[in-house]
């Protein structure tokens, strides 16, 4: 009876160690988790512009540079300029023709862009005005006063000649510009004969633009019988008066 009671006594004993002993062990602590790490994105290469305005000047004159660029730590433009900032401009003035190139660098790279800048051997002459002793001197040879009838601004036969040749000289000196003038005899109005003036002096001129001379070539103005060439009272002296008269346009 005493060693049955023993027998329990000893289970109960290690039945409650180890009950103790799973109560005072301490649990493991778990590693935190960890994310993955995203991977490592490529550095963008960089890019950059560059213009010029304008590409073509004169010795002497100046040009802008403009440029801009992306993804770049540093920008160096060539020749002369240097370090420049990411975005910006310059004026340059070259005395021969030149190519810039400008040069982005970053993480990703570089990257270049150049522009041609053509610098002239300067402006041409500029052409002579006026009108040259040879095309006066042709002048005075080949035009020719155009006359009309009484109270008329048709052009008659003999007119058709004179006006050939005037559009003949015109062809051969295409610098040259006319005035052409409208008069008449000293009978009638003042006022009539302006307007009479005015229509001979324009059917001469329409007559030369139909033989292919520029309209821009020739203006007209009417003197009525304010300007005449002969101041005798006689048929011979009114028909001299009745007149497209030509001039050269200084």
């Amino acid at each position: 009876m005493q060693n049955r009671s023993f027998g329990r006594f000893t289970l109960l004993s290690l039945l409650a160690m180890a009950l103790f002993g799973a109560a005072c062990k301490h649990p493991q602590a778990q590693p935190p988790a960890t994310s993955p790490q995203p991977p490592e994105q490529p550095s963008t290469q960089p890019t950059v512009t560059l213009q010029a305005s304008p590409n073509f000047i004169e010795k002497g004159q100046s040009v802008t540079l403009t440029w801009s660029s992306t993804n770049a730590t540093s920008l160096a433009l060539r020749p002369g300029v240097g370090s420049v900032a990411p975005e910006g401009s310059t004026k340059v003035s070259p005395t021969e023709s030149t190519s810039y190139t400008i040069t982005a660098t970053g993480p990703g790279g570089q990257a270049e862009q150049t522009v041609r800048v053509t610098v002239g051997e300067g402006a041409p002459p500029p052409a002579p005005t006026g009108v040259s002793e040879t095309a006066e001197s042709a002048f005075d040879k080949d035009v020719h006063d155009v006359y009309f009838d009484l109270d008329k601004s048709d052009i008659r036969s003999d007119a058709r000649d004179a006006l050939a040749k005037t559009a003949e000289y015109l062809r051969s000196y295409p610098q040259v510009k006319v005035v052409v003038e409208g008069d008449c005899d000293e009978r009638g109005s003042t006022e009539y004969n302006l307007g009479l003036g005015q229509r001979r002096a324009d059917a001469a001129k329409q007559f030369l633009e139909s033989l292919g001379i520029g309209a821009d070539r020739m203006q007209t103005i009417s003197y009525g019988k304010e300007k005449p060439v002969c101041e005798e009272h006689s048929e011979e002296c009114w028909q001299r008066n009745r007149r497209a008269h030509f001039s050269l346009a200084r």
